[in-house]
């Protein structure tokens, strides 16, 4: 059997060439596909990694690009491109449809059969993904409790799983009652687990450059996190076997 492949894609969105990161799955045949957010610093090894995880398990995977092919390790830089996009629903739209574009035609991929997971600004992408009414399995969705415009989140047609860190100082208790305001008045199937104890980004193996006020890692909860991503997509997104593997 082939191992899995990973490889560079390069594409447009928000006015920028986006670099991301597509992991194959071993095999020929068509599988279920997930497109994968990165946090507001951007496309890393962390998400690369995930995408190869990913793959192992069966599924073609995207790593999606947010900022033209950069890591903004400053965080005045990050929050000075997350911050106006945070606050755009069409341009995080964009940036997901773009690279839902490219998921899409990798001849690998069930384009019928998407997923969305996403973390931080990758996780709002994936939500107004959603909320634009786009055909998805699921939604999963760490340290993103970022709600819509009125009355767009009805468009979402599919579970959606939410993390967060119970100290999470930016997104605390307010904003996980108004997402699950948001969620339970549009009649979705929505879930969210609160880790106790963590902090934002949680998930986030500790970086080697300044991070904004309330950010640590957590192992405990990461590996749950990782482990509450794959059940979503095994409930949601099943890998069929047998499809000239």
């Amino acid at each position: 059997m082939t191992e899995i492949v990973g490889r560079v894609v390069e594409y447009s969105a928000d006015g920028l060439t986006m670099v991301g990161y597509l992991a194959l799955p071993a095999g020929v045949g068509c599988r279920p596909a997930v497109l994968l957010g990165p946090e507001g610093m951007g496309l890393s090894d962390v998400e690369r990694c995930r995408a190869d995880a990913l793959a192992e398990l069966g599924y073609v995977a995207l790593a999606f690009d947010l900022h033209g092919g950069r890591y903004l390790g400053d965080p005045g830089e990050m929050l000075a491109r997350c911050m106006p996009l945070l606050a755009d629903p069409g341009r995080l739209r964009g940036i997901g449809l773009a690279a839902l574009d490219v998921l899409r035609a990798e001849p690998r991929s069930d384009g019928d059969r998407i997923a969305v997971v996403g973390y931080g600004t990758g996780g709002a992408v994936g939500l107004e993904l959603g909320r634009a009414g786009v055909d998805l399995r699921a939604i999963g969705t760490v340290n993103a409790l970022t709600t819509g415009r009125p009355g767009e989140a009805a468009r979402i047609r599919c579970p959606v799983w939410a993390g967060v860190g119970s100290e999470d100082p930016i997104m605390p208790p307010a904003q996980r009652e108004a997402f699950a305001a948001e969620m339970q008045a549009a009649g979705v199937d929505w879930r969210l687990a609160v880790y106790g104890g963590a902090l934002h980004a949680f998930h986030h193996p500790p970086v080697d450059h300044p991070v904004v006020a309330g950010v640590g890692y957590h192992r405990q909860h990461a590996q749950r996190a990782w482990r509450d991503v794959v059940d979503l997509l095994a409930e949601c997104l099943p890998v069929t076997e047998g499809l000239g593997a």
